[in-house]
């Protein structure tokens, strides 16, 4: 992907509006993405107008990938759930974080989030790519590690330089 995918960047007072509309403050790697460009593509990463807690936006989604449905939701236990990379099984998915995940994205069938309840000591919270084909979800440690990974991979650091491969 290249630039020519890329937004004109949302300026401060449209990520602070946007952080106020949701109430929290953005983890840095995003909130510095909508600063470089504010959503990319058709509706793959979301302008910041359209962001919003996925109970909100997809009540129907939240509700099904939670379980609460059910009423089996079951925890996944630390050494399960906080693995990364290639030893990261998708169905190790706190489903209990789903519905207080931040919609930032949907591209091939699935919803990129952000989940506020899992940070890192630098303020970064962990990311999901949730598709109804993935068991689970994959999980990244922020932000930018699902875009490098799921998306778009070195080419984004050409025009976004601060988080740059």
């Amino acid at each position: 992907m290249s630039a020519q995918y890329a937004w004109s960047e949302a300026d401060e007072a449209e990520v602070r509006l946007l952080e106020e509309r949701v109430g929290v403050e953005l983890p840095g790697s995003y909130r510095q993405f909508l600063l470089c460009s504010d959503g990319w593509g058709d509706g793959c990463l979301l302008r910041a107008g359209e962001v919003g807690w996925l109970r909100d936006l997809e009540p129907l989604a939240a509700e099904v990938w939670s379980g609460a449905g059910n009423g089996k939701v079951r925890s996944i236990p630390d050494e399960l759930y906080f693995v990364y990379g290639e030893e990261q099984e998708s169905v190790n998915l706190r489903r209990e974080y789903v519905p207080d995940t931040l919609l930032v994205g949907r591209w091939d069938d699935g919803m990129a989030l952000l989940n506020p309840h899992v940070r890192t000591a630098g303020g970064e919270w962990e990311a999901w790519y949730l598709a109804s084909w993935v068991p689970g979800a994959r999980r990244y440690r922020c932000f930018w590690d699902l875009i490098r990974n799921e998306r778009v991979k070195p080419s984004l650091g050409r025009w976004c330089p601060e988080y740059g491969a």
